[in-house]
């Protein structure tokens, strides 16, 4: 009987040693973290960090949200610049030497925008521009550079 009490002072004093290590090692975690957090800060107590760092929070997160805006405001604006080029270079007179007329279609995000056609030839050069909407002309026939041109434009942004 004798041996079973000791037995289990012992093993209660063996559990209550576990447990003490273990509260003992989550406290060292605690401060650590807590040392962390207050570094470079100087006495101060926990509510006032606190109160600072979600202050520091929501003031980040406003500006976050700014950012957001003026980035959906730049995307929806920039639709509305020349953002596809398309050149075609041709010879529309046989009696001419190179391929010294040319189109160029400059579209925007929505294919809007404007085809510009210079025709060569020996005596005068001509200049020509027609509005374009969603990749069609408007009240213009367009001739097959133009609409070559058109379709550069349109398969890369900014190629030529």
């Amino acid at each position: 009987m004798l041996l079973n009490i000791n037995s289990m002072i012992l093993i209660t004093l063996l559990i209550f040693l576990i447990w003490i290590s273990a509260i003992t090692f989550w406290i060292i975690k605690v401060r650590k973290t807590f040392q962390v957090i207050t570094q470079g800060v100087s006495k101060q107590d926990l509510k006032s960090i606190l109160e600072s760092l979600l202050k520091n929070s929501e003031i980040e997160n406003k500006k976050a949200q700014e950012i957001l805006k003026k980035i959906d405001q730049l995307e929806k604006a920039s639709t509305l610049n020349i953002q596809k080029i398309g050149l075609v270079r041709f010879n529309p007179f046989a009696d001419t030497g190179g391929d010294q007329s040319f189109v160029i279609a400059l579209l925007d995000g929505k294919d809007n925008g404007v085809v510009i056609s210079s025709l060569h030839s020996r005596d005068v050069t001509r200049i020509y521009a027609k509005p374009i909407e969603n990749s069609k002309a408007i009240r213009y026939e367009l001739s097959k550079e133009e609409q070559e041109a058109i379709k550069k434009a349109k398969s890369k942004k900014g190629a030529i």
